[in-house]
C-alpha cells in the first residue's frame, strides 16, 4: 500500500512539473490560434509567409477553419507532451521503433532501413496535415535529388486532423481517427499513391514512433551511424523541406571534399 502511495505521489508531481514546465508554451500557442480566428490577423500572417522557400510553400488556411476550439487545444497539448517526452535528440541514439510496411504488411524496426553509413531521412506526418501534403512532392522532388547519397523513408502516423477531432477544410483528406491498423495501413495508401516511388511504413497503434520521435503533428529527421544527425523542428512552423535539402548539400560537399587526395611534391 505504501510502495503504491509513493509511486502515485512520483507520478503526480511528473505531471505537476510537466504542467508547470509547458503551461506557458501552451498558453502563447492557444492565444495565437485565438488569434488567427481573427481574419484580418490570419491573412496579415499568411502574407508574411508568401516569402518561403519553393520547398516550403506557404500553406493557405481556409477561412471557414476554426482554430481555436477544444479539439485544437487537445491536439496542441498532445503534441507539445510528445515533444517533451521524446527520446530522439540531436546526436544521440536514434530510437529503433517497431512500425509496420505497407504493402508487405511485415513488422519491422526504422533502423531496418539503414543501409551501411548511409544516411536515413524520416518524414513523419499524415493525409489530413495540409502543410505535410503541401509539401509532399517538395520532399519527393529533394529525396529524388540526393537518392546517391542518402536514403528516405515515410512514417505515417495518427491524424493530424482527423474529421472526428480538430477537422480542416484544407486537408486533401477527411480521415476519421484511426480505430485499428487497417484503418492506418488504407490511409497511408492514400499518401502512397501521391508518391509511389518513396519507401512507406506506418507507426503501430501505440504510436510508439510518434511518441519516440516527437513527430505529431510532422517531423524530420536524420539519422546516421544509429544516431540523430538532424532534428528538423515540430509542425507545422518547424517543417522544413529546404532545412533538409541544405544538410544534404552540405554532407554530399563534405563527402567529396573528403574524397579528394592531395599530393605532395617533393
Amino acid at each position: 500500500m505504501q510502495k503504491s502511495a509513493g509511486v502515485l505521489t512520483v507520478l503526480a508531481l511528473k505531471h505537476t512539473a510537466l504542467c508547470l514546465i509547458l503551461l506557458p508554451r501552451f498558453l502563447l500557442a492557444a492565444l495565437m490560434l485565438c488569434l488567427l480566428d481573427v481574419l484580418c490577423i490570419r491573412r496579415k500572417v499568411l502574407l508574411k509567409m508568401e516569402g518561403s522557400s519553393p520547398e516550403d510553400p506557404p500553406v493557405c488556411v481556409s477561412d471557414s477553419n476554426k482554430m481555436f476550439t477544444l479539439e485544437s487545444l487537445r491536439a496542441v497539448w498532445y503534441g507539445q507532451k510528445l515533444d517533451f517526452f521524446k527520446s530522439a535528440h540531436l546526436g544521440l541514439i536514434a530510437p529503433n521503433t517497431e512500425v509496420v510496411q505497407l504493402q508487405e504488411r511485415r513488422r519491422v524496426r526504422v533502423l531496418d532501413y539503414v543501409k551501411g553509413r548511409r544516411p536515413l531521412i524520416l518524414n513523419f506526418g499524415s493525409c489530413s496535415c495540409p502543410p505535410f501534403m503541401t509539401r509532399l512532392a517538395a520532399f519527393q522532388r529533394v529525396a529524388s535529388q540526393y537518392a546517391d547519397i542518402a536514403d528516405s523513408l515515410l512514417v505515417y502516423i495518427e491524424e493530424a486532423h482527423p474529421s472526428d477531432g480538430w477537422v480542416s477544410s484544407d486537408a486533401p483528406y477527411q480521415i476519421p481517427k484511426h480505430c485499428c491498423l487497417e484503418d492506418r495501413l488504407k490511409a497511408a495508401q492514400l499518401m502512397h499513391s501521391e508518391v509511389p516511388c518513396s519507401s512507406v511504413v506506418v507507426d503501430t497503434m501505440d504510436n510508439s514512433s510518434n511518441a519516440a520521435y516527437g513527430a505529431y503533428f510532422e517531423r524530420l529527421y536524420i539519422l546516421r551511424d544509429e544516431r540523430v544527425v538532424y532534428q528538423g523542428g515540430r509542425g507545422p512552423e518547424g517543417y522544413r523541406i529546404s532545412e533538409l535539402r541544405n544538410w544534404l548539400e552540405q554532407y554530399r560537399n563534405d563527402l567529396e571534399n573528403s574524397s579528394r587526395t592531395v599530393v605532395v611534391h617533393v
